[in-house]
């Protein structure tokens, strides 16, 4: 297994920035401007609980944005890529948490934002400035009048058109997002030299690879075709797949490749179709990993789930392109809460995540079990509905729940639900505590072969229930997910001991030839 490159061997882990822990105080730097002066996380309070990632068995970080910017997209409308913003820290910060993370055997990526930029960045300052500013063509802007866009593309978040008119110059610009967040113009090749300078920067700092986000929208079809009547409302953002972008991911992975230590690239290719996602992989010239995001939208439902992972083996297996299985983000409410709040199923999904063929993300406080917060209308600051999955993650039962500055300034989100209870110091000191069972799952996926790598085989099983065995050489591991919400008989052959049970019940002892309801095992 040790052969295996860092990305196919590593349980990964998303720390968005602004809600994980804060380590400075009220008076050490600024808060959050977008969230009313309230405090955000920042990196030093994610170097703070480094030892709490090292313990649960984390092998890659990944952060979100902590870039200068307007925060009209928290971070995603990027107005200078080398620098750090305020709110959360400096350079010397990153670098600190670089080498801290490194000491303990994690690795760091970092999201790139290569779609767009912020309308305040210097780049855009000036292509706004003049039609014939240098940096005009850096963006995409096209003629027409201001009463009817050049296409009928819809934007993410606003729903209303992907362009706006800049009055001053008498051009419409492109946006796939929010109008705060303009398009670079990637057919011109001093905006891809551009962007690979900042890839540079950050890996010659040391950071071991990138999430890219929106990959797949940095290409676009000159001809900006309509999209079809029927999917109009759609984002373009989720339609865009223009087949010259493709060229551009082989340039950027010989780039990263050319770097020592197994540096990577994860994409965010938000096409909801495996085998369209499968493509981003290339001949292994291209994406290391791609997030695939059907399963965010699967309910919990052993025949869904199937189709699900069945599709994964069929359309990524061929091509031999590793799969990624993530169940809560930062952008989609936390499975928790889809699943209905029940903790079980939680439970349940944790033994799921871990144990399928591929590279699991886990998005941070989902160890703990996390449902979404409810935020009040007073307190509402994301533009695409999203905040309540964005709460701040509790770590102590104390008032600031280990967050410094917020005994005198609230933090920049409510807390979620349960926080005094379902914190990390609490559930640490729980050995039958969620934490403890990602936790033992995670320690278990490091010391399989099976689990790591080996093929996938569904086994027979009741219809609400989804088995399938793990094998590399004589590594075989048996996975029993119970959908439903009764007591499930599953035969299985051979003399098997419960290894990891969701529930915890059993753990060590002989298989009884059962699961419970919402309840989920791993025997060997």
């Amino acid at each position: 297994m040790s052969q295996l490159p860092a990305w196919q061997r590593a349980v990964c882990y998303e720390v968005y920035v602004p809600s994980f822990c804060r380590a400075r105080g009220a008076g050490a730097g600024p808060g959050l401007a977008a969230a009313g002066g309230r405090l955000p996380g920042d990196l030093e309070g994610v170097r703070s609980r480094l030892d709490h990632l090292a313990w649960l068995g984390v092998d890659v970080i990944w952060l979100t944005p902590f870039y200068p910017s307007p925060m009209a997209d928290f971070g995603y409308d990027v107005a200078d890529y080398c620098d750090v913003n305020p709110a959360f820290g400096t350079l010397e910060d990153f670098d600190r948490l670089l080498d801290d993370a490194h000491r303990r055997g994690m690795r760091v990526i970092a999201d790139w934002v290569p779609n767009h930029t912020s309308d305040q960045h210097p780049w855009f300052l000036e292509a706004r400035s003049s039609r014939a500013a240098p940096k005009r063509d850096w963006y995409v802007w096209r003629d027409g009048s201001p009463e009817r866009p050049p296409n009928n593309w819809t934007a993410a978040f606003t729903g209303g058109p992907a362009w706006t008119w800049d009055e001053a110059t008498g051009q419409w610009y492109l946006h796939l997002f929010l109008p705060e967040q303009p398009d670079l113009n990637w057919a011109n090749p001093e905006v891809e030299e551009a962007m690979f300078d900042v890839v540079r920067f950050w890996l010659d700092r040391g950071l071991d690879g990138f999430r890219l986000d929106v990959i797949h929208g940095i290409g676009k079809d000159p001809a900006l075709p309509d999209a079809p009547e029927d999917l109009a409302r759609i984002p373009w953002s989720s339609q865009n797949d223009y087949q010259g972008t493709h060229d551009i991911l082989r340039r950027l992975r010989r780039l990263v490749d050319s770097y020592p230590d197994e540096r990577f690239l994860v994409g965010e290719v938000y096409l909801l179709s495996t085998a369209k996602v499968a493509r981003y992989y290339g001949r292994g010239d291209e994406l290391h990993l791609a997030f695939n995001f059907p399963p965010l939208y699967a309910p919990w439902e052993a025949a869904a789930w199937r189709r699900r992972i069945q599709r994964v083996e069929e359309e990524m297996g061929p091509i031999d392109a590793w799969p990624t299985w993530v169940l809560s983000n930062h952008d989609n409410p936390r499975h928790r809460t889809r699943y209905g709040g029940s903790e079980a199923r939680a439970r349940a999904a944790a033994v799921l995540l871990l144990t399928l063929r591929g590279t699991p993300f886990l998005y941070q406080g989902e160890e703990l079990g996390l449902l979404d917060a409810v935020i009040p209308d007073d307190r509402v600051v994301d533009p695409g509905g999203r905040d309540g999955c964005r709460a701040p993650v509790p770590w102590e039962a104390s008032a600031g729940h280990g967050w410094a500055g917020v005994d005198q300034v609230e933090p920049w989100l409510p807390w979620p639900p349960e926080s005094d209870t379902r914190n990390a110091s609490v559930l640490r000191a729980d050995a039958s505590s969620i934490l403890h069972l990602y936790q033992r799952l995670i320690d278990l996926r490091r010391s399989s072969p099976a689990l790591r790598s080996g093929r996938w085989e569904e086994l027979d099983a009741p219809p609400d229930v989804l088995a399938y065995q793990r094998v590399s050489g004589d590594d075989r591991r048996v996975v029993i997910v119970n959908f439903g919400d009764e007591r499930a008989e599953v035969a299985l052959a051979g003399g098997l001991t419960v290894q990891v049970a969701s529930d915890g019940q059993g753990e060590g002892a002989p298989y009884a030839g059962s699961v419970g309801p919402s309840a989920a095992a791993v025997l060997g």
